[in-house]
């Protein structure tokens, strides 16, 4: 867990640090655009407020069914597959997928809303592959393998979104 947080501290900070540097050298113009950072403000703080809700909701739904015991605060030892999760795989990493790009608005870097924060979805993507799959795999073995088969990771629909940013969890 404590690697996890490390990589994502990694990707927001060294991501928004790498982005003044590419900003400067490609975009110099777009640095005093007024216009263009209070439009990029508002909507990475709206999408902020969105990815949180969904970190919010899912975490509630994960405390709610998926802690038997006492456990450390964001561990589970029971299979989810109500709520949300009765959708869809990884909701809350859809909401993740767009922390970087809030972060990048939120800042008004060019580099990073356009460069750098497609590159860490795509990163996070292949964590959730390589990862985060495996590992429920190993956890929860056949139920979450039958899950995988009538689940999808991700799901677009209306009523999911809904779902998702509903506030009675």
């Amino acid at each position: 867990m404590i690697l996890r947080i490390l990589i994502w501290i990694l990707m927001i900070f060294g991501g928004g640090i790498l982005s003044f540097y590419i900003d400067k050298q490609l975009f110099p113009f777009m640095q005093k655009d007024i216009v263009f950072h209070t439009f990029s403000f508002i909507i990475g703080f709206i999408l902020l407020l969105l990815v949180l809700r969904v970190s919010k909701n899912t975490g509630k739904t994960l405390a709610k069914y998926g802690r038997e015991g006492n456990l450390p605060r964001m561990d589970t030892n029971k299979f989810v597959d109500k709520g949300i999760y009765k959708y869809m795989r990884h909701p809350m990493h859809l909401g993740l997928l767009f922390f970087p790009l809030s972060i990048a608005l939120l800042l008004g870097s060019v580099s990073f809303i356009i460069i750098i924060a497609p590159i860490e979805i795509i990163f996070m993507l292949v964590m959730i592959k390589l990862v985060e799959e495996p590992e429920a795999k190993r956890k929860f073995r056949k139920d979450y393998i039958d899950y995988m088969n009538y689940t999808p990771w991700f799901c677009l629909k209306y009523e999911c979104i809904k779902k998702l940013l509903s506030k009675n969890v």
